[in-house]
């Protein structure tokens, strides 16, 4: 990599970290750690939610599947709006009218104790295998492109967001969030700017958007039912509701502690 690869990269890792060690100081109980004293702005969780939604492996994974087979997996995402109201009609408002900590807590004066511990563990275990492959897609490419030892990026890549987790709690995540959200928006933003500068000769943008077309890559909708086809119409309106309903669920679980008091009115406002 050139000098100002090195220096992009090294300042950015640096101040993610340090902001989100200096968003997140002065902890001084489990109200401020997990909850951030309820005092979130709603717009900081909302972006938040957005954030953690898309991890590296859709930034990374997305445009080969475009590339191979079109559009028409953006069908698996329709189902996504049906399941933030349910959520937002059902969970959201438990949330506020128990004022809990998490989602597990709820449980267990739901239920029990064993409830609380099974749904935690079978919560942490399936994000655990989830979060392992989203830190191990970009450790990939920093090993392939810096020529380091897998083992070694997927330790930098996983230590520095441990660090501003562990000190900084619930204020320091949804604020670091917020700034990876708005670094990854510019950077997509002016890559899709210079694969428009860098066409060839004589081919235009409007003309790239005619040979996807013809080379049906733009065929986003397809409403023929085939229980082969596993994007179509249907399987993103009820296969993608009930996965983005245990997923976005998993989120308010993570940021359940947020979503109170202030928030939850106008981000049930934004959301339904």
């Amino acid at each position: 990599m050139s000098t100002i690869d090195w220096t992009v990269l090294i300042f950015t890792l640096v101040a993610v970290v340090v902001y989100g060690v200096f968003i997140g100081r002065g902890q001084k109980s489990n109200e401020s750690y997990l909850k951030a004293d309820n005092k979130m702005p709603w717009y900081i969780v909302l972006i938040g939610i957005m954030a953690t939604q898309a991890s590296a492996i859709t930034f990374l994974s997305a445009p080969g599947q475009a590339y191979t087979d079109g559009m028409r997996f953006v069908q698996y995402y329709f189902g996504l709006p049906l399941a933030m109201i349910v959520i937002c009609i059902t969970f959201i408002p438990i949330f506020q009218r128990l004022n809990v900590y998490t989602a597990y807590e709820y449980l267990e004066n739901r239920f029990d104790k064993k409830t609380r511990v099974l749904t935690s563990l079978l919560f942490l275990f399936s994000r655990g295998l989830s979060t392992g492959i989203s830190i191990y897609a970009p450790s990939i490419i920093l090993s392939s492109v810096l020529n380091w030892n897998i083992y070694l990026t997927n330790v930098l890549t996983g230590g520095i967001l441990l660090i501003y987790t562990y000190v900084g709690g619930a204020k320091a995540i949804a604020h670091t969030q917020k700034l990876q959200f708005l670094i990854i928006l510019g950077t997509m933003a002016f890559a899709g700017y210079l694969l428009i500068e860098n066409m060839p000769n004589g081919i235009g943008f409007n003309d790239a958007l005619y040979l996807a077309g013809k080379s049906g890559k733009l065929n986003v909708i397809t409403t023929e039912f085939n229980w082969k086809d596993k994007y179509n119409i249907w399987s993103g309106l009820i296969g993608g509701f009930f996965l983005a309903l245990s997923y976005l669920g998993q989120i308010k679980v993570r940021l359940g502690g947020i979503l109170l008091r202030k928030t939850i009115p106008m981000l049930k406002w934004v959301c339904c």
